[in-house]
């Protein structure tokens, strides 16, 4: 349970890392480029796409919370695996789905 609880963890601390980091590019974005969601169609685009993304990341992160939670309980027993599996792959999805984000906005985008 321990290395589950663990590896949960930084899984969590990453997903947030990267929030974080969503949240000092929006700010320097608007702040110091001016680009708004109203500015522009990239702007519209942008702000959708990575905000959509960046509300199903929290979504996730609180949902791995809840869990990590459980599991430092000792609550998650073995009929909990599916449940937890459904969680790691809707987390999963997130990550595909930024990989196709990332290179529309950054890569095409730009």
């Amino acid at each position: 349970a321990r290395g589950f609880i663990g590896w949960w963890m930084l899984t969590i601390a990453l997903g947030a890392t990267f929030l974080a980091g969503t949240g000092l590019e929006w700010r320097h974005l608007i702040q110091d480029e001016g680009l708004t969601i109203s500015t522009n169609l990239f702007g519209t685009t942008f702000y959708s796409l990575v905000g959509l993304h960046g509300f199903h990341v929290l979504v996730g992160l609180v949902l791995m919370l809840i869990t990590a939670g459980f599991a430092a309980r000792g609550l998650l027993v073995r009929e909990s695996a599916p449940k937890v599996e459904v969680l790691g792959l809707y987390w999963h999805f997130v990550d595909v789905v930024w990989v196709m984000v990332f290179t529309v906005v950054y890569l095409v985008g730009r």
